[in-house]
């Protein structure tokens, strides 16, 4: 059984249908990459798995346990399901630590003293361990990025979504960004990213979904879709994307 499954997912915002009828398997480990142009349904499919948007049909089943059932508390899914999003929403009176502590402590009811140990070690590990004390606009975008994943993981989620999360860096920040996902992968984090760095994808996916109008067009493992797409949809993008 996949850790995520989504079957039939369909998401309209009054005549449109933004996600229509998407299917997904996640296995547990996995990093999928989700591809395709703006407004292909990336991020509108991302916010229905994270239960920020409410599906109008389908279901979709995080070990097993059908997540998208109406009535269903959706705090303690996004528990077990980050979120990091294109900005990087850090409030601006805390610290970089303070940040990160917040949702831990306000929903498992940890206090400060023992959450400390746990997110100072995450800083570390990904190379903030100076930075922690600054608040956000003493940092750089790639370093305020990197510290809304920290955030996102001090909850100890089992999944992990990312909404093109490098898009409004500047480019030589990217690196460092992507270097965080990488490291994500090795220790086995499941997850799920909307990407246009397609060099990424190519690189580091286990598999890699293009959407088009709402619909996963093609997937497959990395090679196999940009060295070989089978539909017409998939090589006009990849040859508009990879010029």
């Amino acid at each position: 059984m996949a850790k995520l499954e989504l079957r039939g997912v369909v998401k309209r915002f009054g005549d449109m249908t933004v996600c229509d009828g998407i299917d997904l398997d996640v296995d547990e480990g996995q990093m999928v990459c989700l591809i395709g142009a703006s407004g292909a349904g990336k991020s509108t499919l991302l916010r229905c798995i994270n239960l920020l948007e409410t599906v109008e049909d389908g279901e979709i089943f995080l070990d097993g346990e059908d997540i998208a059932m109406p009535g269903l508390d959706p705090q303690s899914v996004r528990a077990r399901i980050g979120m990091v999003f294109q900005s990087f929403n850090l409030f601006p009176h805390m610290t970089a630590l303070e940040n990160a502590m917040l949702a831990p402590r306000r929903v498992h009811g940890k206090s400060r003293d023992a959450l400390a140990p746990e997110v100072e070690d995450l800083f570390a590990r990904f190379g903030l361990a100076d930075r922690m004390h600054n608040y956000p606009d003493q940092l750089s975008g790639g370093q305020q990025q990197r510290v809304a994943i920290v955030r996102a993981l001090a909850m100890r989620p089992e999944v992990m979504l990312f909404d093109e999360i490098t898009s409004a860096l500047d480019p030589q920040l990217v690196g460092e960004v992507l270097d965080v996902l990488l490291m994500l992968k090795q220790q086995g984090m499941t997850m799920v990213l909307a990407t246009h760095e397609m060099g990424f994808a190519r690189q580091a996916a286990d598999k890699v979904c293009f959407l088009q109008n709402g619909r996963i067009i093609e997937q497959g493992p990395p090679d196999a879709l940009f060295e070989a797409p089978q539909r017409t949809e998939t090589q006009a993008f990849l040859a508009r994307t990879l010029k």
